[in-house]
């Protein structure tokens, strides 16, 4: 055991810090962390040491390795001279990892702090002795961490094999205790269900929980992830889950079928197969940012009278969106302008000698193609097979998954090989692009827009104003 020093030997210290950490609150009432601060506060008084701070990390394990804020900021203030001595309850709760144990002793050695007082024992981390006893605590408590997470685990994995609940939060459709179902709630999961089958998105969803008032229950509002968890989930069809596998049965009544959740399942692994995206109306669909958030805006049409269709750029709050709300823009003269702009930049001398010199990456589109095409047929196959009964939807989707990912790769070449022939393509053809503007298709317009342009943010504007103000428009330039 270190030698330690009597109070009357601790002459100096002019500003202690107190810690205190406790790795999981269960109550979330921080009990725990009070009644290591009372204990500390009364060791400081009866060493006579002026308590400069005290640092508390409540609910946050030191085992983990995850960051530590207050302890972060303590090492901090040790490092400035702010604090010349340390109060914890244990050394456990100071360390619980040998190597964040060297780490302090060679903070404190650089700094000359000697004294770490304990409610249990004093350290002196000055001498050998006191040196050795801390790197014995943290040794001890760094093994029964690994225990106790050890044996968390297992016992998880036993709930799970049990089919008991699991989590802190209570699960919509189900009461407090996990396993009574919550009739109102069952009855909403039972209608977003078949809707959902019946072919509503996830989107349409979620707007209308929001416009019926149906409440979540941890946050304000609906979000797509949140339903679309709901929907996937294997608790409401009576299956539990561990590290999102179906090990079993669960211990709580169903709210739909296994069947059902089957179908789900089916139905979305075929829409992310499927889907493509959605014809742009606007010519600057896409790349217009709002100047207040720097949200995306969407593109809109308002009706102000019958006979008056105005089109805008508008940033979005509804669901899924994030913006702010507080922006719009009308389309016409934003997209006028733009398309001048882009055009005289494709005959400007400045992008000629940008681009002057600079060669295409080759890519061997063809052979990109054929991959494309094939991966495209096995995924064909892929769904014929789970038709036929011959792969479940869970196997169906294990295999789809690289395949996508192949597929999502060869596309971006694709583009990216296109994308570059096409901006060298336009230079100095601005004022013939210009004579036959209104006769191209959309498709063709934003090509030409997106060889140039990358995206434009929309500043906001004086409210009553009837024309665009240019000083609005703030175009990002791909080159």
């Amino acid at each position: 055991m270190a030698k330690t020093k009597t109070p009357a030997q601790r002459v100096g210290v002019r500003s202690a810090a107190i810690y205190a950490r406790i790795s999981a609150d269960v109550e979330g009432t921080g009990l725990g962390v009070a009644r290591q601060l009372e204990d500390c506060r009364k060791l400081a008084a009866d060493r006579g040491w002026p308590v400069g701070n005290e640092y508390v990390d409540n609910d946050v394990s030191a085992y983990s390795g995850k960051p530590r804020r207050e302890y972060a900021r303590m090492l901090d203030d040790l490092k400035t001279g702010a604090r010349d001595a340390v109060i914890v309850y244990n050394l456990d709760r100071l360390h619980r990892r040998p190597v964040e144990l060297e780490e302090f002793v060679t903070l404190c050695e650089s700094v000359g702090v000697r004294d770490v007082a304990t409610v249990t024992a004093d350290i002196d981390l000055g001498n050998d002795d006191g040196l050795f006893m801390a790197r014995i605590f943290a040794a001890f408590a760094a093994k029964e961490s690994g225990r106790k997470s050890a044996r968390v685990r297992r016992k998880m994995l036993q709930n799970a094999e049990q089919g008991l609940p699991h989590g802190s939060a209570r699960p919509f459709g189900y009461e407090l205790d996990k396993i009574t179902i919550r009739p109102d709630e069952a009855k909403v999961i039972r209608e977003m269900v078949d809707r959902y089958l019946a072919g509503a998105s996830i989107r349409s969803l979620t707007i209308w929980l929001n416009d019926t008032g149906i409440a979540p229950v941890v946050s304000k509002s609906w979000q797509t992830t949140a339903v679309r968890q709901i929907l996937i989930s294997g608790r409401i069809a009576g299956l539990r889950e561990h590290h999102r596998e179906v090990i079993g049965p669960a211990a709580w009544p169903a709210i739909i079928t296994p069947t059902e959740r089957d179908r789900i399942l089916a139905r979305m692994a075929a829409r992310s197969v499927t889907k493509t995206r959605a014809p742009r109306t606007y010519l600057l669909s896409g790349m217009l940012r709002c100047g207040r958030c720097g949200n995306r805006l969407f593109s809109q049409a308002r009706h102000n009278n019958p006979t008056n269709r105005v089109r805008r750029y508008v940033c979005l709050k509804g669901p899924d969106h994030g913006g702010c709300g507080r922006l719009t823009v009308v389309a016409q003269p934003v997209e006028d302008l733009l398309t001048d702009a882009v055009l005289t930049r494709l005959d400007s001398p400045q992008l000629a000698e940008a681009l002057a010199g600079k060669s295409c990456v080759d890519a061997d589109v063809a052979a990109l193609a054929a991959q494309l095409e094939a991966d495209q047929s096995r995924l064909d196959e892929l769904a014929g097979l789970y038709a036929e009964g011959a792969v479940s939807a869970r196997e169906w989707i294990a295999a789809r998954d690289p395949i996508n990912d192949r597929i999502t790769q060869a596309r971006r070449a694709i583009a990216q090989a296109t994308d570059t022939s096409s901006v060298v393509d336009l230079v100095g053809t601005g004022d013939i692009l210009r004579g036959e503007w209104d006769d191209l298709d959309i498709d063709r317009q934003q090509a030409v827009v997106k060889s140039v342009l990358d995206h434009v943010v929309i500043a906001p504007g004086t409210p009553g104003s009837r024309s665009l103000d240019i000083n609005r428009v703030q175009p990002v330039w791909r080159v």
